[in-house]
Order: C-alpha cells, then sequence, then structure tokens
C-alpha cells in the first residue's frame, strides 16, 4: 500500500518532510490552492491535512492578491516557513551522502 509500481521498478512514497518541502517552495512567490496541490503532487485529503497545518502553524499565510483578475485566495511561505525550508533542506543534503 502506498507504492506505485512501474514495471519491475517501484516508486517510495515520499516522507512527510519531503511533503512539506515540496509545498513551501511551491508556496515561495506564491499561488492559489489548486497550483500548489497540484505542483506538490497531492490529492485533496493529503493535501488539506498538510496545507491546514502549514497555515495553523503560521509557515504560510493568505496573501493580498490585487492583480487577481478572478478574485481568488493566493497563499505564500512566511519568514517562518523559509527558515523551515532551509532546514529540511539542509537535512536532506545531510541525509543523503
Amino acid at each position: 500500500m502506498g507504492l506505485i509500481s512501474l514495471g519491475r521498478e517501484r516508486l517510495r512514497r515520499r516522507s512527510r518532510a519531503e511533503v512539506i518541502v515540496d509545498i513551501l517552495s511551491e508556496a515561495m512567490k506564491g499561488a492559489n490552492k489548486t497550483r500548489i496541490m497540484y505542483r506538490a503532487n497531492l490529492n485533496f485529503i493529503r493535501f488539506e491535512r498538510y496545507f491546514g497545518e502549514l497555515l495553523s502553524k503560521g509557515l504560510i499565510v493568505v496573501v493580498d492578491n490585487p492583480g487577481s483578475y478572478s478574485g481568488g485566495v493566493v497563499y505564500q511561505t512566511t519568514e517562518k516557513g523559509r527558515e523551515l525550508l532551509v532546514i529540511l533542506k539542509q537535512a536532506r543534503d545531510i541525509v543523503s551522502l
């Protein structure tokens, strides 16, 4: 369960840290929920779980989007989120020695 089989190769499931890195990275310059969800390659249920937690911890915030013609809400990674992103990327680099 949780693994995708492609022929003889098996893809492993991403870790919690990898999913958080993907979400925070996509929200760096600001994006709507749908864009972040698709770019992070998450289904709706998993995305809502992670995204809600990141919002509640102040790692992502809603930002004003005066240039939006659709009136959509835009989310952006906060300074605290950027700090976590740097730490998680450094940890990934150390572990992947």
